[in-house]
């Protein structure tokens, strides 16, 4: 939900700086960016953007794909490094650059952008290769857009196109004719916090989802841009739908957001962002859900786990416990909210990469206690055969996930390591480590909060 909830933003960077260019936008063209303050993310995440054009004709549609890339430069392997105070330490700015020029792929231009900066990316040969399948990924969209408009006219299309988001609208609105305000104030581990106030006119089914009162701008890399928090609005709003629509921008035109400049969710350049995409998104997600009283917190982070040296690199989340609600128990070891991503399995990721994995199993009990519990987290080790540079982007190590209505709160998590001689050394929620030959990194992750006072 956080890539596909902020796409739309990278693809009106384009329309808009691209328009009124010389060249404008042309048949046979594409364009690639990452940067978070021009309808980015963070820089792991690329997005490419190619605009489709009838036969000889007007332009009709843009497709779009985005992936997180294993590494696009930076101080650390992987790109995320838990230090980071500027968007330069976190690797190769791509700021809507022109891959695809008539029908060329600008390979020796790409490749320079990425290995000339001052972290530059590890393996420009595998970015490049991935930029690749993003484009035929787009091709394939493109050609399927246009035999739809060859089959049923393109005015057919776009006045579907047009119902998609009309329909989305009206589903949001019926909604907001039964919800009431709601306000939440959530406070991550380092004491920055997440403050809405959701105020809704039931009589014109419209709401207004103010974010005032948010910390100011964060020292670290919790910075989420403003695409992320329309991303986080987007999917909450869309959850509460009880129709099977697909997810859209029509589900915001009942909804005005206000960002405060200068905030973690609204922040200035050159601030760090690795961890406002994967974990204040999390957060942002719990306190919709707390000012709208509709779900206990879930697990609020995605554990992300990021190791490697100049030869490899690594990224994965790690699934926890999701929040009980008024209806149910809560998950057990799921991906939770915006992040939604499955793990390698065991036997691909020992294949490719020095490490064992010894055990994945669900932490039986962190789940919060309530009239329907909250789900459990799961234990996830990791013994490495080489050594390797870590880094860990966790939350709820301190502050645990809120319970509702009289149900308890979810257990935090924690992370550790093993060392072969025995000794053991805690590790912060936020942290960079160099392991060994041998360690063991261990995760726990949170469990979800409980839903409504246990029976007696």
């Amino acid at each position: 939900p956080v890539h596909l909830g902020s796409m739309g933003e990278s693809i009106k960077t384009v329309i808009r700086e691209r328009a009124d260019d010389t060249d404008g936008i042309r048949p046979g063209d594409a364009y690639i960016l990452n940067a978070p303050y021009n309808g980015g993310t963070h820089l792991p995440d690329v997005t490419i953007i190619k605009p489709v054009f009838a036969d000889l004709g007007p332009l009709l549609f843009y497709v779009a794909s985005r992936g997180h890339h294993a590494d696009i430069g930076g101080k650390t392997p992987g790109s995320a490094p838990a230090d980071s105070t500027t968007i330069e330490e976190e690797g190769v700015v791509i700021d809507n650059f022109k891959l695809v020029e008539n029908d060329r792929f600008r390979e020796k231009e790409i490749h320079g952008l990425l290995t000339g900066g001052r972290w530059p990316a590890r393996n420009p040969r595998m970015n490049i290769a991935d930029f690749k399948a993003q484009l035929a990924a787009c091709e394939k969209g493109a050609r399927e857009l246009n035999a739809l408009a060859a089959h049923y006219g393109i005015d057919t299309v776009h006045a579907y196109m047009r119902h998609v988001q009309d329909n989305a609208e009206q589903s949001v609105r019926r909604v907001l004719g039964v919800l009431r305000d709601g306000q939440f104030s959530y406070a991550m581990d380092d004491g920055a916090r997440i403050q809405v106030a959701i105020r809704v006119d039931q009589k014109r089914r419209e709401a207004v989802v103010d974010f005032t009162g948010t910390s100011k701008q964060h020292p670290g890399n919790f910075n989420a841009p403003s695409a992320v928090v329309r991303a986080a609005v987007l999917y909450v709003f869309r959850c509460l739908v009880d129709d099977d629509i697909p997810l859209n921008e029509g589900c915001l035109k009942p909804m005005r957001i206000i960002i405060p400049e200068g905030s973690m969710i609204n922040p200035q350049y050159p601030a760090a962002v690795i961890a406002g995409n994967v974990e204040t998104s999390q957060y942002l997600v719990d306190t919709l859900f707390g000012a709208l009283q509709t779900a206990a917190a879930s697990q609020g982070t995605m554990n992300n786990f990021i190791w490697g040296n100049d030869d490899l690199q690594y990224y994965e989340t790690v699934c926890g416990g999701a929040g009980a609600t008024p209806d149910a128990d809560g998950a057990d070891a799921v991906h939770t909210h915006m992040t939604n991503t499955r793990l390698t399995d065991p036997e691909v990721l020992e294949w490719r990469f020095p490490v064992l994995l010894e055990s994945f199993c669900i932490r039986r009990g962190s789940g919060g206690a309530g009239r329907h519990r909250g789900g459990d987290g799961a234990v996830r080790r990791i013994k490495f055969l080489q050594n390797v540079t870590a880094n860990i982007l966790s939350g709820h190590r301190v502050v645990p996930p809120y319970g509702l209505a009289g149900g308890q709160p979810g257990a935090t998590g924690g992370n550790r390591v093993e060392h072969p001689d025995g000794r053991v050394t805690r590790v912060p929620g936020v942290a960079r480590v160099e392991l060994r030959e041998g360690d063991v990194f261990v995760i726990e992750t949170p469990g979800g909060g409980g839903f409504g006072a246990a029976e007696q």
